[in-house]
């Protein structure tokens, strides 16, 4: 049904470039962000990376409920909105794989096992169905030198 209304849009100009956020509104101000590491650290492995979020809430997938959704990291790739694949991922949900690292049962942090040197880490916050609200709420990203 979500192809149909897609291509029904397309079709009479309401979709007109790509579309990087799903259907669920994020507030004004939602705001995810890396609370223990910044932009340049160096740091070993594993890395311990605790996830901070403001003017939201943390809810597991597959949780309805207003203004919540669950983490994602994106690690070594190019920042939300850049990747080729994000435009796909805007539609059925963000992917889980070695770049696209899921947190659906609600988790704050996670400890990562990453080779020595520099990586990149970046948050982005997930709806019920893993898919970014609408404006994405998503962090700069950083790069952290593991030693």
């Amino acid at each position: 049904m979500r192809t149909l209304l897609l291509s029904v849009a397309m079709t009479i100009g309401l979709a007109a470039g790509p579309a990087l956020a799903g259907d669920t509104p994020a507030p004004e101000g939602a705001a995810v962000y890396f609370v223990n590491i910044e932009d340049g650290a160096t740091v070993t492995s594993p890395v311990t990376v605790i996830f901070g979020l403001s003017g939201m809430g943390v809810a597991p997938a597959g949780t309805e409920k207003e203004n919540t959704g669950h983490h994602h990291v994106l690690v070594d790739r190019p920042p939300f909105g850049e990747g080729p694949e994000d435009e796909e991922m805007s539609e059925s949900g963000l992917f889980s794989d070695d770049n696209h690292r899921h947190f659906g049962g609600g988790q704050t942090e996670v400890s990562l096992e990453l080779e020595p040197g520099e990586h990149t880490l970046q948050l982005v916050l997930g709806d019920q169905n893993h898919v970014p609200h609408d404006p994405p709420v998503t962090s700069e990203q950083i790069t952290i030198t593991v030693e």
